[in-house]
């Protein structure tokens, strides 16, 4: 067998690893369909998962369950597997508000979305190597299971160009329209062409800095160039080239004209419909939409939502399932899936929550039928696919354990020594002030510290609390998009800030060896997020260090809390035994604090060293001094909120945090050089509550308040100077905002 994928790695297995890989390889080798790792934090699941692609030398889909796990595991198979393409596969929408219809209130809620640019390139990159090599590793989230255009259109109107042969230079400008590339001699940018006489660039849809330049002498190609796309260098010589499309939606034309004739067709049986049904405002609507819609198509190949199409486009009979990410591996391909007991059940609630919606989008007329069979895969048609799997948990679900009839390699021998962390439990009553204590202990330490709460209201309050009280603290939550979330949790590990607070997103898989405390707050509030696994995978936050801890506030001992701590100790006999019998000293996982993002190296700006910026209205704008900006700002705050311009004063009272976080940082010695290159500014709500200081961002909040202009006035001025806490401390008091806090 051919050696395609390469593991680069100075480690080599130890612990329970060696076992855990024999086991798992000599089953598949023997024709197993199903296997499960149960590995505890930080025993080295992802590099058992890697040197099981290794040994078995097939491509691989890795699916995790969110979008941060996704990002660490493509990071780190990055790093072992250097020579390979190992590639990012997640939903590129930054925002997204799905197309809905409220019958009741008669609302038809238009679709709007956001598309990261950056991540849409890696998916058009990650479908371009599966179609053109075969040592590839994919990790993806669930999106992998949602329709995205026929591997066979997208591989079959490739644009194939070899030196020496002929081809009009017109002809080619034309089959890159078809597939979805647009010209632009001005703005040259990806998914687009220019063109110069006898010379055409095209930046694919997939590169990220590369662009090919087609050089042409009459109608036959003279050269093809590699070009840096920015300096227009060349720098490499290519005999041939194949141009993949534009878009995922490609169709060809002949395919088109019949989809188009198909649409229409359904069309008319659906006008019938609602004549017998005396229904002539749903009539009216989808025959006025639909056409619109078969008008693009005709004279523009697209048209806004043609995934409601796809049906049709892609040739499809009605209930048949959509292609997918996964069409486009063969037919033997590896699935990993990490984090199973979470990711298993998320594929099979995918299909009936767009089921409902789109549902009620058909019966008022606002799509036709055949854009129900736009969905994610259902989860029996999921199952079709799976040629060997591997699954990847902590704490595997029954699914898991069904399907490998109890075959289950448990790895729990960490290489490094370290056992499960101790557990302790202390009264709900001043939890607050208890973890405030403990807190301040880790971080004279230098250790960091995770604390897990149960709602984004309860992060955002301590968040705040602790900021005041002189914490480096920040939260992490689903409202935060995708790649702020790496950042975060890189910033972390970083040293940057000291305290983590998050709900959800604290459990599975986060990679981070500075943690020597875990916080679990309410503990004994029964639920998903108090379950017996949740609260073994946020007790194995801690399992990476030395001195892991964890404390759990509650008043009772619930029986998902009694099983989380029984299975703990249960591991930590185990590991101290083997810790024992081999003389192993534990140590803390040291781990390189890598750049985790995908986008990392793509971004397409440079921050130039300036001054403060200056938000709001020209009022704020001039002002030049960081305080004057403040109380520009907060006037101008109060005015909006008195002309009940709510949207806008909530705008300005983030913005006006974002300063006050500067202004902390400054006074305490933390701001930037001169010279330094300056952060590049976020926005909305979060950013502004990402790089809180010291400096009271909730003494810009109790101005906001308005309920006593005096005291929060004053902690404004305290903020301003040395007596920040102080400052903050008065305007929360007199705000008295009348919302719950949480201590």
């Amino acid at each position: 067998m051919p050696t395609l994928f390469e593991l680069v790695s100075e480690f080599k297995p130890c612990g329970d690893q060696p076992r855990a890989l024999q086991e798992i390889c000599s089953s598949f080798e023997q024709g197993e369909k199903f296997q499960v790792l149960l590995g505890v934090t930080g025993s080295g699941k992802t590099f058992t998962a890697a040197k099981v692609i290794e040994k078995l030398q097939k491509p691989t889909l890795i699916m995790a369950p969110n979008k941060t796990l996704a990002a660490q595991l493509y990071g780190e198979m990055r790093e072992l597997f250097p020579n390979n393409a190992v590639h990012y596969f997640v939903s590129y929408y930054d925002y997204y508000q799905p197309e809905a219809y409220v019958p009741t209130s008669d609302t038809f809620i238009e679709k709007d979305a956001i598309i990261n640019d950056a991540i849409d390139r890696m998916r058009h990159a990650a479908t371009h190597a599966l179609l053109s090599r075969p040592d590839v590793i994919i990790v993806a989230s669930v999106s992998c299971i949602y329709g995205i255009g026929s591997a066979e259109s997208y591989h079959g109107l490739l644009i194939k160009l070899e030196r020496g042969t002929e081809i009009r230079r017109d002809e080619l400008l034309r089959r890159l329209v078809d597939i979805q590339y647009t010209r632009n001699d001005v703005d040259f940018h990806r998914g687009t062409f220019r063109v110069r006489g006898d010379v055409v660039e095209i930046f694919p849809a997939y590169e990220e800095a590369l662009a090919i330049r087609v050089e042409f002498f009459g109608d036959e190609i003279e050269a093809i160039k590699e070009v840096d796309p920015v300096r227009g260098k060349v720098v490499g010589q290519l005999d041939r080239y194949a141009v993949f499309p534009g878009s995922h939606y490609v169709t060809e034309q002949q395919q088109l004209r019949l989809a188009i004739q198909a649409i229409r067709e359904e069309l008319r049986e659906r006008i019938d419909f609602y004549d017998r049904a005396v229904r002539f405002l749903e009539k009216q609507r989808i025959e006025q939409r639909t056409m619109y819609d078969l008008e693009m198509l005709e004279q523009m190949g697209f048209c806004n939502g043609i995934e409601n199409y796809s049906r049709h486009l892609s040739g499809r009979k009605p209930g048949e399932p959509p292609p997918t990410l996964i069409d486009y591996f063969p037919k033997d391909f590896l699935l990993i899936i990490d984090e199973s007991h979470q990711t298993v059940p998320q594929v099979g609630a995918m299909y009936r929550g767009d089921r409902a919606r789109k549902e009620t989008l058909v019966e008022y007329g606002f799509r036709l039928p055949s854009a129900l069979d736009n969905r994610p895969l259902k989860f029996e048609e999921f199952e079709q696919h799976y040629a060997q799997v591997l699954f990847v948990s902590a704490t595997p679900g029954d699914y898991e354990l069904q399907k490998s009839a109890g075959s289950v390699v448990e790895q729990i021998i960490r290489p490094t020594g370290l056992i499960d962390p101790q557990i302790q439990v202390r009264p709900v009553a001043g939890q607050v002030d208890d973890l405030l204590a403990r807190i301040r202990e880790r971080v004279d330490r230098g250790d960091r510290v995770l604390v897990t709460t149960l709602t984004k209201r309860m992060a955002e309050d301590l968040t705040e609390y602790y900021t005041e009280l002189g914490i480096r603290v920040r939260y992490l939550h689903s409202d935060i998009d995708t790649l702020q979330r790496v950042e975060i949790l890189r910033d972390l590990r970083r040293g940057e800030f000291d305290v983590l607070v998050g709900i959800n997103l604290l459990r599975e898989g986060l990679d981070l060896p500075e943690v020597s405390l875990v916080a679990i707050l309410d503990a004994d509030k029964e639920g998903f997020l108090r379950s017996p696994r949740s609260l073994i995978q946020t007790i194995g936050r801690a399992a990476r260090n030395v001195h892991g801890e964890v404390v759990m506030y509650a008043d009772r001992i619930t029986d998902a809390m009694k099983r989380a701590m029984d299975e703990t100790d249960r591991r930590r006999a185990i590991q101290k035994a083997y810790n024992e019998e081999h003389g192993i000293t534990p140590a803390t996982v040291k781990k390189a604090i890598l750049d985790l993002s995908p986008t990392s190296g793509s971004r397409d700006y440079y921050a130039v060293p300036k001054g403060p910026a200056k938000p709001g209205t020209e009022a704020a704008r001039a002002a030049v001094d960081l305080v004057d900006q403040i109380e520009a700002l907060r006037q101008e705050m109060f005015t909006a909120a008195e002309n009940l311009e709510f949207e806008k004063a909530a705008r300005l009272r983030d913005q006006l945090r974002q300063l006050k976080a500067q202004q902390g940082e400054g006074a305490e010695g933390a701001a930037c050089d001169a010279g330094e290159e300056e952060k590049p500014a976020r926005s909305g709500r979060t950013a502004s509550r990402r790089g809180a200081g010291a400096g009271g961002s909730n003494g810009g909040r109790a101005g906001a308040g308005k309920a006593g202009a005096g005291g929060s006035r004053g902690g404004a001025a305290g903020t301003a100077g040395a007596g920040a806490g102080a400052g903050a401390g008065g305007g929360r008091a007199a705000a008295g905002r009348g919302r719950g806090r949480y201590r």
